[in-house]
């Protein structure tokens, strides 16, 4: 989740993927109770930028739960964000048992981050002021 500025990324929970393909009302719960306005989903792309089968997979599997709502939907590049988010969870001093329920929540807030930065520079590129 995003704050309603779109500045910073904060972790939610973690969703099953199966438990969500089973009942997509779930999702749409969380769309109306968080009043979201726009999904970013994270898009496993190979180390080349390519997409390759799993993304997609990615891609079937979002049309199959979200393809019903009408909201935009926005994939970005998830590389290395788990990595990432094992790193700085290890840096702060938590082992890899600890790591275990958290890691996918932090990497998803990380690639939403990445995403938030990305429309926040291309906004300044195309001119528009801060503020």
């Amino acid at each position: 989740m995003s704050d309603p500025d779109g500045t910073i990324a904060t972790p939610l929970s973690v969703l099953d993927t199966e438990r969500l393909l089973a009942d997509r009302r779930v999702v749409d719960r969380l769309v109306e109770d968080y009043e979201i306005e726009r999904i970013v989903i994270g898009l496993p792309l190979t180390m080349q930028g390519a997409e390759g089968p799993q993304a997609r997979d990615v891609r079937e599997t979002a049309a199959r739960i979200i393809g019903h709502l009408s909201l935009p939907v926005t994939y970005h590049d998830e590389r290395l964000s788990s990595a990432e988010a094992s790193r700085l969870m290890r840096d702060a001093g938590t082992d890899a048992r600890q790591q275990r329920g958290s890691l996918d929540k932090i990497a998803a807030a990380l690639m939403l981050q990445s995403w938030l930065d990305a429309q926040r520079d291309q906004t300044r590129e195309d001119g528009s002021v801060d503020g």
